[in-house]
C-alpha cells in the first residue's frame, strides 16, 4: 500500500508539471511569465533559462541516483526522526507585544516574527500542518501550534526567501493577505503571490545585492544565498536569497536556506558586524551537502558574518532529512563552544530581546 501511495504521488506531480488542470491545484503557483519573465531574464544570475548560484552547486551528490535516493528517503523508517512528545512552546500573543520592543520569535522551522524599527515583520510563514503540495505529505510534528493567520497582527512587511513549500505556503499566504501591507521577495517569487491574488502594488522583487528602503527606520538588503528553487519538476525559475535588516540600532541577518560559501564572509565584511544572525541549521545530509549547511558550517558561517549572536532555525517542525530531530541542536551547541558569538536557543514562541546581551535560554531538547 505504501508503494502504491508513493507511486500515485509521483504520477500526480508529473501530471501537474505537465499542466493538467484537473489535477493541478493553485498551491503549485505560477512561474514568471510575460513582462515578469523579461525582468527575471535581465538578472546577471539568470542564464540558459534558469537562475544560478555564485559557485557551481550540484543539488545532489550521493552515490545513488536521485530517484533511488528519494525512494529510500520516503520508504525507510528512521529512528527518532520525530520527537516522542510535543516540543515545548511559549504561547506568545504576537499582537500584544509592545511595538517599541525589538524582538525575534521562532514560530517553528523557518517561520519567524520580528519587530524591528517599529515594524512587524513576518518571514517565511508556514502555518499549515504540512509543508508539501498535498496535505498528506510532510506533516508537521505532533503537538499544539497556536499561531494562525487569524491571530496575526497587521504585518508591515512579509519576507519570502524562496519558493519551496516549507517557506512559501499557499494556504498561509491566502489567509494572511488582508493583513499584509508590503512584501519583499527575490526575483520571480512575486509571480506566485500575484497568481494567488495578492495586490501587485505591494510586492517588491529584487536581485541579490539590492537595498530596499522601507522607511527612515528600516532598510532591507537582499543578499546572496547558495540554494535552489522550484515547486514542481522545473527548478530555478525564481531566485533564492538571504536578507539583512538594518535599523539605526542594529543589523539583523536571515540566511534563508543555503549551503556554506564565501558569501557569508563577503556579507560580514560589507556590514561590519551583525547583532543577530538567524541561521539555517537543519535538513542537512552528505547527499545534498552544497545546498544545506551542516551544523559545524553554520557555526563557521556565524563567525564569517561577525555575528554577536545566532538563532538557529530550519528544524523543529518538519522532517526533510535523514538526521534525528534533535541532531541539529546537539551538534550546533557543541560546535558553538568557544566561538565569539552567543548561541540563542529559545523554545517555540519564546521572545528573544535583540538588545538584551544577557538573555539566556535552556537546552530544551535534552
Amino acid at each position: 500500500m505504501k508503494r502504491l501511495t508513493i507511486s500515485v504521488v509521483v504520477v500526480m506531480l508529473i501530471a501537474c508539471a505537465a499542466g493538467l488542470p484537473f489535477i493541478c491545484n493553485a498551491g503549485f503557483g505560477q512561474a514568471p511569465q510575460g513582462t515578469e519573465l523579461t525582468e527575471v531574464e535581465r538578472s546577471p544570475h539568470y542564464r540558459d533559462g534558469k537562475f544560478h548560484n555564485q559557485l557551481p552547486t550540484p543539488g545532489f551528490t550521493g552515490k545513488k541516483n536521485m530517484l533511488a535516493a528519494w525512494w529510500e528517503f520516503l520508504t525507510t523508517r528512521r529512528e527518532n526522526a520525530r520527537p516522542a512528545k510535543p516540543l515545548p512552546l511559549v504561547k506568545t500573543g504576537l499582537a500584544s507585544l509592545p511595538l517599541n520592543e525589538d524582538v525575534a520569535i521562532w514560530l517553528g522551522h523557518s517561520s519567524w516574527y520580528l519587530q524591528l524599527g517599529g515594524k512587524r515583520i513576518l518571514i517565511d510563514p508556514v502555518f499549515s500542518a504540512y509543508a508539501a503540495p498535498f496535505s498528506f505529505l510532510n506533516k508537521a510534528f505532533d503537538g499544539d501550534y497556536p499561531w494562525t493567520a487569524q491571530a496575526m497582527p497587521e504585518i508591515d512587511l512579509l519576507i519570502i526567501s524562496h519558493d519551496h513549500y516549507d517557506h512559501l505556503d499557499y494556504a498561509t499566504i491566502r489567509a494572511l493577505m488582508p493583513k499584509i501591507h508590503r512584501v519583499i521577495t527575490p526575483l520571480g517569487v512575486g509571480s506566485h503571490l500575484r497568481y494567488w491574488g495578492m495586490n501587485p502594488d505591494i510586492i517588491t522583487e529584487a536581485d541579490w545585492n539590492r537595498a530596499i528602503t522601507v522607511d527612515e527606520q528600516l532598510t532591507v538588503h537582499v543578499l546572496p544565498a547558495r540554494h535552489f528553487s522550484g515547486r514542481g519538476l522545473k527548478r530555478n525559475q525564481t531566485l533564492w536569497a538571504s536578507f539583512m535588516f538594518v535599523t539605526p540600532a542594529e543589523n539583523v541577518y536571515y540566511s534563508g536556506d543555503t549551503g556554506y560559501g564565501p558569501h557569508f564572509k563577503a556579507i560580514g565584511e560589507q556590514f561590519g558586524t551583525v547583532d543577530l544572525a538567524i541561521m539555517e541549521n537543519g535538513q542537512y545530509d552528505e547527499d545534498w551537502k552544497y545546498i544545506h549547511m551542516m551544523p559545524e558550517q553554520t557555526a563557521q558561517a556565524a563567525v564569517d558574518l561577525n555575528a554577536s549572536a545566532i538563532l538557529p532555525g530550519h528544524s523543529g517542525r518538519f522532517v526533510l532529512a535523514k538526521h534525528t530531530w534533535d541532531d541539529p541542536y546537539k551538534r550546533l551547541a557543541q560546535a558553538s563552544e568557544n566561538k565569539p558569538y552567543r548561541l540563542l536557543t529559545p523554545q517555540l514562541g519564546e521572545p528573544v530581546n535583540i538588545h538584551d546581551r544577557l538573555q539566556h535560554f535552556s537546552a530544551w531538547w535534552e
